[in-house]
């Protein structure tokens, strides 16, 4: 297993510092880093990236690194065909940004509730789009996974009848380690439901918040505040979903994606270490 750190790891020392794409490549060669996960938000020049893509697999190779993921922020709950054909055109687009970055996993949402939209609505929509994806997936042959995320899709059990309705070899999941707090799940328990499905993996954790922190967390379904933290600091048995990676021969990418307050660049690096400790 390879380690590489997803982008969105560093938000806050990329807003402060005004870091580029280059800016963050460097940075992981910095803390020997296998790779790094890039997102779809972060392009400075607009719908024609090929120059810019250009400049950044040039600067991933001469760091030898490789793109371990591309990330693309979509959401299929939306009502109108006009708009879930947009977000489509998203996945469509982000698996030929990710050929060009050299990469076969793209990063996928797929979607939330809102209004008065019930789930079977919002499953209904997501199985469509993406098995119009899934299509070209399967031509280039880059798989799509599926982050467990938000209330559509946050529990494995969400995850994993998506990844059956759509029914591509080239769908799968992005399990995030730390995410089944929000919905109230046990990390170890999605992990046992969904190991044979994962082809890409965040690793992730969280902490209750302390009563007196003035600090603003990630609100679960029932109202309690979780708190990003270095990996191993927080309520997941992240031990466990390792040597269970380990167990199912896992061959893919570990992508670090702190979520806290303190210091983006020296949080990544802790986390770099831990997962190497625990990989030995």
């Amino acid at each position: 297993m390879n380690i590489s750190v997803s982008m969105y790891s560093l938000a806050s020392t990329i807003k402060k510092k005004n870091w580029s794409f280059l800016d963050f490549i460097e940075y992981a060669k910095r803390i020997s880093l296998d790779g790094v996960e890039l997102l779809d938000f972060y392009w400075s020049s607009g719908e024609d990236k090929r120059e810019e893509i250009d400049q950044v697999l040039k600067a991933v190779k001469k760091n030898g690194l490789v793109v371990s993921a591309y990330d693309v922020t979509n959401n299929f709950v939306k009502e109108t065909e006009e708009e879930r054909a947009e977000e489509v055109a998203k996945i469509l687009g982000g698996i030929e940004v990710a050929k060009a970055l050299e990469t076969k996993i793209v990063r996928v949402f797929c979607g939330d509730l809102h209004g008065n939209l019930t789930y079977e609505d919002g499953q209904k929509w997501i199985v469509e789009g993406l098995k119009k994806c899934a299509k070209r997936a399967e031509e280039e042959k880059v798989f799509l996974a599926i982050e467990n995320h938000g209330l559509l899709a946050g529990k494995s059990e969400q995850v994993k009848d998506i990844i059956e309705k759509v029914n591509s070899p080239y769908v799968g999941s992005t399990f995030d380690t730390g995410n089944f707090l929000l919905v109230h799940e046990e990390p170890q328990e999605a992990f046992d439901r969904l190991k044979g499905d994962i082809v890409h993996v965040h690793f992730k954790d969280f902490r209750e918040k302390n009563s007196g922190e003035g600090l603003k967390g990630f609100r679960s379904t029932k109202g309690v505040e979780l708190i990003g933290t270095v990996p191993g600091d927080g309520k997941v048995d992240l031990s466990y979903i390792v040597q269970g990676l380990k167990a199912e021969n896992y061959q893919g990418w570990l992508s670090i994606e702190y979520e806290g307050f303190d210091d983006a660049e020296s949080a990544n690096e802790e986390a770099v270490n831990r997962l190497k400790t625990l990989l030995k």
